[in-house]
């Protein structure tokens, strides 16, 4: 049980590396409303294997730090991360978390929920807020579901993820 737990932690430091080495690296400022969250990737493997309330308290943290580094709408993240990471977690006791298609999809639906949250709760105008959510967080869920399942893949062995459906 221990080994997973270390294992989980490699993986999500990885991904703390990918969130903040390369995806500035791979993408420029006009594409980066379409750049793949990371973070968010890595809240969601840790929500779907930890409780609702320490999937919120980390989901808290994650959000504070985008917070931190766009303080224009201060709050909203952590929000929308503290939200997502609690049904993240209680909604693994009704989807199969061990399956790597289920976890894509949960993923691209995490993403786009938490930029919902994430542009209601920080004023958006109606017009931003339709091109957001119809464009963009479409396009950003899926190129972050293609990232977290090529992880998925990579570390499927640490993290006892089935390739079958």
């Amino acid at each position: 049980m221990r080994a997973g737990r270390y294992r989980l932690l490699v993986v999500l430091l990885v991904l703390l590396g990918l969130h903040f080495y390369l995806r500035p690296r791979l993408w420029s400022e006009h594409l980066a409303a379409a750049a793949p969250d990371f973070l968010l990737v890595a809240l969601m493997l840790f929500a779907i294997r930890a409780r609702p309330g320490n999937a919120a308290l980390a989901g808290f943290v994650i959000g504070l730090i985008g917070d931190a580094l766009v303080p224009a709408r201060f709050g909203s993240s952590a929000l929308a991360h503290t939200v997502v990471g609690y049904l993240a977690a209680w909604g693994r006791a009704v989807f199969f978390a061990d399956n790597v298609v289920v976890n894509g999809a949960l993923i691209a639906v995490g993403l786009w929920l938490r930029n919902l949250i994430v542009l209601l709760a920080g004023g958006t105008g109606s017009d931003e807020l339709v091109a957001s959510l119809a464009l963009w967080s479409p396009a950003q869920a899926l190129i972050t579901a293609l990232g977290g399942v090529a992880v998925l893949v990579v570390f499927r062995s640490w993290l006892d993820i089935r390739l079958e459906e």
